[in-house]
């Protein structure tokens, strides 16, 4: 490996179940620590997938010297250290030149496969589904306490009960079950004749 060229690491990590908030604080920890480093010239990382418990972290040095007195320094020995017991490193890869990915200083774009945003159509229904069961369920369960209450009120309270309930428990339900649908790629409209 040349000495003079720029020089990127590539490290998979996997992070233990329920440790991936802090696993993204920790990474910009370290991100900030070596951003006035001799010869740093961009990080980043990506998650394998949305679920995935397997990160890719990345950062590159203008040249191995460099690189080299980052990974012997007690600067990054105490954030390596400060990460504990939340992940354990399962690949390192050294990469030079054309394989170094990243032509330009800076923090590194990294960039993951496209995400198909469903079209609005997809997304009412996605919300309409658990909706309007549990709307008529929450009036009929409230209908005798609230029947003879003003309709602002009755309804305030309505929408009280049930909005943190779709928020935290049906929307996520009706996105995980539609998910391939919703994420299903559009299709490209015929052409015009």
């Amino acid at each position: 490996m040349s000495s003079s060229q720029p020089v990127t690491v590539s490290i998979a990590r996997t992070v233990q179940p329920g440790y991936h908030r802090q696993f993204v604080a920790w990474a910009h920890a370290g991100q900030e620590l070596v951003r006035a480093w001799p010869g740093y010239l961009g990080s980043g990382w990506v998650r394998t997938a949305p679920d995935s418990d397997e990160w890719h972290v990345m950062y590159r040095f203008a040249n191995v010297d460099a690189l080299q007195a980052w990974d012997d320094s007690e600067e990054r020995r105490w954030w390596i250290d400060s990460a504990g017991e939340i992940m354990e490193i399962t690949r390192v890869e050294h990469r030079t030149g054309i394989e170094g990915w990243f032509d330009q200083p800076g923090d590194v774009s990294i960039t993951v496969p496209e995400t198909v945003v469903p079209p609005r159509w997809k997304q009412a229904v996605s919300i309409f589904l658990p909706f309007f069961p549990l709307s008529l369920l929450a009036n009929f369960l409230l209908h005798p306490l609230t029947g003879h209450w003003p309709l602002v009120f009755s309804v305030l309270l309505n929408i009280c009960i049930l909005t943190p309930v779709m928020t935290y428990l049906f929307l996520p339900l009706s996105t995980r079950l539609l998910r391939p649908w919703l994420q299903a790629p559009r299709r490209a409209k015929a052409a015009r004749r």
